[in-house]
C-alpha cells in the first residue's frame, strides 16, 4: 500500500493518494503516511503535509523525521 501511495503522490495525484489511504480496509501505517508526506514535500503542499504529520505522530510520537520534513516544507514556502 505504501508503494501505491508513493507512486500516486509522486506523480502529483495527491488527492487521489489521500483518498486511497482513507479508503484502506485497515489503519494506514506510519510508512504509508510517510510516503505521502515525502510527496507533499516534492509538490510543496503544506496543508496536506500537516495532516500527514499529525497522522504519523499519532502512531509514532517520537518520529523526528516527520518534524524535519515538515520544517523543510515550511522553509521552502518561506513560512518560518
Amino acid at each position: 500500500y505504501a508503494c501505491m501511495v508513493d507512486i500516486l503522490s509522486r506523480a502529483g495525484r495527491l488527492a487521489e493518494a489521500e483518498d486511497f489511504v482513507k479508503k484502506m480496509s485497515f489503519q494506514p501505517s506510519a510508512a504509508v503516511w510517510g510516503a505521502f508526506l515525502g510527496a507533499c514535500r516534492i509538490h510543496s503542499h503544506l496543508e496536506l503535509a500537516k495532516h500527514a504529520v499529525e497522522c504519523i505522530l499519532e502512531m509514532e510520537p517520537q518520529n523526528a523525521t516527520a518534524f524535519v520534513l515538515l520544517a523543510n516544507i515550511y522553509a521552502a514556502a518561506s513560512k518560518w
